[in-house]
């Protein structure tokens, strides 16, 4: 069983780290009960093919590093949001094997990308954790799939806080907003929730 962390790189330049870096060690000591604790930025040397453009690291590991990939991202459009329901999903950690995600996704339809609802709660999308607009503060799920790195970084700036969105609060709320370690707050598009279908 593998794990994995994605990491943006722009400019030459690894983009939060240190979020990256605790979760990977909090992951594989609480997986497989490791207690030493990598240091990124020591074990990833950026190669001469990435240019100054966004890319995105991809890091394999369980025990060892299994395998890095290195290559340039592009963010995507999200015009529309279908909601999905899975009760027992489980992706408390960053998973190699994303099938039943993948599953999901597959029912999207004509949508450009999923809202996955679990026992009546508002988690994440496939690639993203979410955030909702009340008209004054925004508001990230308290219990997400996967506490993303870019997440984190937003509760402890103070940009979003955390609050247990039931399925029935979305229409309270004016705004969705998607982001994750590629997709930082600035460049997340912030869609209206009638957009979720």
């Amino acid at each position: 069983m593998l794990c994995f962390e994605t990491i943006c790189v722009e400019n030459r330049q690894l983009k939060n780290l240190s979020y990256h870096e605790a979760r990977l060690n909090k992951t594989r000591r609480e997986l497989w009960g490791y207690d030493d604790n990598w240091d990124l930025s020591e074990l990833l040397a950026i190669p001469d093919l990435v240019d100054e453009r966004m890319h995105k690291c991809r890091v394999a590991y369980a025990k060892e590093i299994d395998n890095i990939k290195w290559e340039p991202y592009s963010r995507r459009t999200i015009r529309k949001i279908k909601r999905v329901y899975h009760d027992e999903i489980d992706y408390r950690y960053k998973y190699d094997n994303r099938d039943t995600l993948n599953a999901l996704y597959a029912q999207r339809g004509d949508a450009d990308e999923i809202l996955i609802i679990k026992k009546g709660l508002v988690t994440d999308s496939i690639f993203c954790n979410v955030a909702f607009f009340d008209g004054s503060r925004w508001f990230t799920p308290a219990s997400p799939l996967l506490p993303g790195t870019q997440r984190a970084f937003l509760l402890d700036e103070g940009i979003v806080e955390t609050a247990e969105i039931r399925e029935s609060d979305i229409e309270a709320f004016s705004q969705i907003r998607l982001f994750n370690a590629m997709v930082d707050w600035a460049h997340a598009a912030a869609l209206d929730v009638s957009l979720i279908a």
